[in-house]
């Protein structure tokens, strides 16, 4: 059982973007469910799970390293999986799997955590 005192080394979690993060991966996962296609390319539906997670856990990890300059570096890796995931949906699109309306909701949300992430980084980097 966690005592009170241990309540925030897992502060990460109080972190807006961190929050966002979590829920654009299990908004990604829940629409990979739906995906239109009888033909499953495996690779790649993997590989857009692993980046959309990878965002909120790239997060956390920088949060729990020592020292700011590296927290900042897993928040560009964070972004660069953001950047990642959008790529693969927009791969998804074009395929017929997934429809232009739900490709831009994605993209919108990828953008206000872009957009968070950049803030973050700018406000540390001070």
């Amino acid at each position: 059982m966690l005592k009170s005192s241990d309540d925030n080394l897992f502060s990460f979690q109080d972190l807006k973007v961190w929050q966002k993060a979590v829920d654009f991966a299990e908004k990604v996962i829940r629409a990979i469910d739906q995906l239109d296609s009888t033909r499953r390319h495996y690779r790649l539906i993997e590989q857009l799970e692993a980046a959309s997670t990878s965002v909120a856990m790239n997060i956390a990890e920088g949060k729990g390293r020592q020292t700011t300059k590296e927290f900042i570096q897993f928040l560009y890796i964070a972004r660069g999986s953001l950047f990642e995931v959008v790529t693969l949906l927009m791969i998804v699109q074009r395929v017929g799997w997934m429809n232009e309306n739900t490709t831009m909701e994605f993209k919108k949300l990828a953008l206000e955590i872009t957009k968070m992430l950049n803030s973050m980084i700018k406000s540390m980097r001070k």
